[in-house]
């Protein structure tokens, strides 16, 4: 399992928000290309990046910036999602060193879209489900639908996605912990692998969700995003991994 730091792109700017809200927000900094640099030198495996301002706009806004971070560091796998919306945006994260492109409001509005995506891109691909009480949520978690999250996975269960990123809006920023009942549902009835995001805020969340991710029938547990524990020093991200090894 890995732990996975966020980077969340606002104008430029590194930020965390609190529940999805763009108008509460915290400013971490101005310079995400060395912000991705101190999580590559602390030993992360994969980078998870979203594109705020795309996500709300439907296309790619900072895509200038993420094309800086994966330059600057060739061999740190990246994972992005924001406003990508076309076959198009994905080549062009690709051509720009992206590993994985996730796939969110239109997973929704579009599935035949992810269906094609994965068809392209083999293992490249990965299914963004953000659900407010369950039910999914689109357009930078503006507009919640009558769909609920496990059954837009399921959609997606013999697409060929490699993963599917799972946040729950209302922990997500609020350092509360994970939504640990909704995640090992989810993790238990889909077979492609979760990517836990929203409320991680300790070394106990992390082994919570170890043992939901080793328990489990499903796909499992792939890996837990982290963000806002991480910039203020309440999760040492070396430590949580050596728990996602042991």
């Amino acid at each position: 399992m890995l732990i996975i730091p966020a980077i969340d792109l606002k104008d430029g700017l590194c930020v965390r928000l609190r529940q999805g809200r763009m108008d509460d927000s915290t400013i971490f900094s101005d310079d995400p290309v060395a912000v991705a640099g101190g999580w590559y030198e602390k030993g992360a495996r994969r980078l998870h990046i979203v594109d705020l301002n795309g996500a709300f706009a439907g296309e790619l806004v900072n895509a200038e910036i993420i094309s800086k971070i994966t330059a600057a560091y060739p061999d740190f796998p990246v994972q992005i999602g924001g406003g990508i919306r076309n076959l198009e945006s994905i080549d062009f994260y690709f051509s720009v060193g992206v590993s994985y492109v996730i796939i969110g409001t239109a997973a929704l509005t579009n599935p035949e879209f992810v269906k094609e995506a994965c068809l392209k891109f083999p293992g490249k691909i990965i299914v963004g489900i953000d659900a407010k009480d369950g039910m999914v949520a689109t357009n930078g978690w503006v507009d919640v639908s009558d769909v609920t999250a496990v059954s837009l996975a399921e959609t997606f269960s013999d697409s060929g996605a490699a993963a599917i990123v799972y946040t729950d809006i209302s922990r997500d920023g609020m350092m509360e912990g994970p939504n640990l009942i909704a995640t090992q549902n989810l993790a238990k009835r889909s077979p492609i692998p979760i990517i836990a995001s929203g409320g991680i805020s300790n070394l106990a969340d992390v082994v919570a969700v170890k043992e939901i991710s080793d328990t489990c029938t499903g796909g499992g547990v792939l890996g837990l995003i982290t963000g806002r524990a991480i910039y203020e020093d309440r999760l040492d991200l070396t430590a949580a991994q050596a728990i996602c090894d042991a």
